[in-house]
């Protein structure tokens, strides 16, 4: 890595967020794609899309990307020595192409209502935990880029503090509850688009404000995301959204508090 921990923690802090960082070699990176082609022929596109959650405990190739030294070398420079894997995912959109002006998918703008997207929103609203921040990973397995969907932030929107979600009517949303930022408190004139290379990935801060267009291209964007935390973070309570945490495990250093319910 070629930034220093000083620069990792300046950057971060003020953007809150990194990208294009280089991770996997070339034959780490084949041998990711894959042993993911495995899955899609086990389980079928419609499945693998948004399915595969908290694999981790069951395959050894894919606890390997979770324990990475070069991702870890980032996520410890951010959250500091003690840090717990928190949740894991597989997201891919599949190409879907550009629909036509007929049936139930019609061209909206720049969007094209129907197809899978991701709304402007923060990590935070869903994790129900306090304590400590959480860093949210894309390890791109496929090239992440603007035609086929790739991550956009508002650089520096972590520091406005976690904002007010209310109920989307678009339809393709992926986030569960179909939840999104009012388009009045969004500063979507300073948004950027992050693209990454397959191998490469990127970081953000659990309050920074994101989002995701659907894939217009004709190529697969498939990504590992990842959720960490220090281990002085702490699940709280909701009796309207009940959470458990029954995947974490603690990647690095030491975890005097035990806050979680499990690690490996």
């Amino acid at each position: 890595m070629s930034r220093n921990v000083a620069e990792i923690q300046a950057q971060y802090e003020q953007l809150g967020y990194l990208s294009a960082l280089p991770i996997l070699s070339p034959e780490e990176l084949q041998q990711a794609r894959d042993a993911f082609a495995e899955l899609e022929r086990k389980h079928g596109k419609e499945y693998t899309a948004y399915n595969l959650h908290n694999i981790h405990k069951e395959y050894d190739w894919v606890m390997a990307l979770g324990k990475h030294p070069r991702l870890l070398e980032v996520v410890t420079a951010v959250l500091g020595p003690d840090v717990i894997l928190l949740d894991s995912r597989f997201i891919c959109k599949y190409p879907v192409g550009k629909p036509e002006r007929n049936g139930d998918i019609q061209l909206s703008g720049e969007k094209m209502e129907g197809m899978p997207f991701v709304a402007w929103h923060q990590d935070m609203t869903y994790w129900g935990f306090d304590g400590g921040p959480v860093l949210s990973v894309w390890l791109a397995l496929d090239d992440s880029l603007e035609e086929n969907g790739a991550l956009q932030v508002i650089p520096g929107s972590h520091h406005s503090g976690l904002l007010p979600h209310h109920q989307s009517n678009k339809a393709g949303n992926m986030l569960s509850v179909n939840q999104e930022i009012p388009e009045e408190l969004l500063q979507t004139e300073k948004a950027i688009i992050c693209p990454l290379q397959a191998g490469q990935m990127s970081v953000h801060d659990g309050l920074l404000v994101h989002a995701s267009d659907p894939n217009t291209s004709d190529k697969r964007r498939c990504g590992y995301v990842i959720r960490y935390v220090p281990t002085c973070a702490y699940p709280i309570q909701d009796p309207k959204r009940p959470r458990s945490f029954p995947a974490t495990v603690l990647v690095s250093g030491f975890d005097k508090y035990n806050h979680f319910s499990s690690k490996l």
